[in-house]
């Protein structure tokens, strides 16, 4: 439905959509892109998403304390995650907590 969009915002939300689940080694789905392959918008997604959920609570489980959820994303740099956006996100996790604490979906 988005990737026939002419507006810019739902082209931009069509490469989100079909790629957040790609992995930077090639692991992911659905087409197994990996590194650079993978548009600058779904590598940013995939890596706030997963952070977003591990510090949230979910039906299936509890919010993981951030200590927690920074370690094992430092683990998947250069696996699941784009190394350069791993260290951008740790050097303002602070910043990224905070914006999380006003509008997460923990409230």
């Amino acid at each position: 439905m988005l990737v026939h969009s002419k507006r810019k915002l739902l082209q931009a939300a069509s490469i989100m959509a079909h790629q957040h689940h790609e992995k930077w080694d090639g692991s992911g789905y659905p087409w197994g892109l990996r590194g650079e392959g993978i548009h600058i918008f779904g590598r940013i997604v995939c890596l706030v998403d997963v952070f977003d959920a591990l510090l949230s609570v979910r039906s299936y489980k509890e919010a993981w304390p951030l200590d927690r959820a920074v370690a094992w994303i430092e683990g998947q740099k250069g696996k699941h995650f784009d190394p350069f956006l791993v260290e951008t996100l740790l050097a303002h996790i602070d910043e990224f907590v905070a914006i999380g604490e006003c509008f997460g979906s923990n409230k």
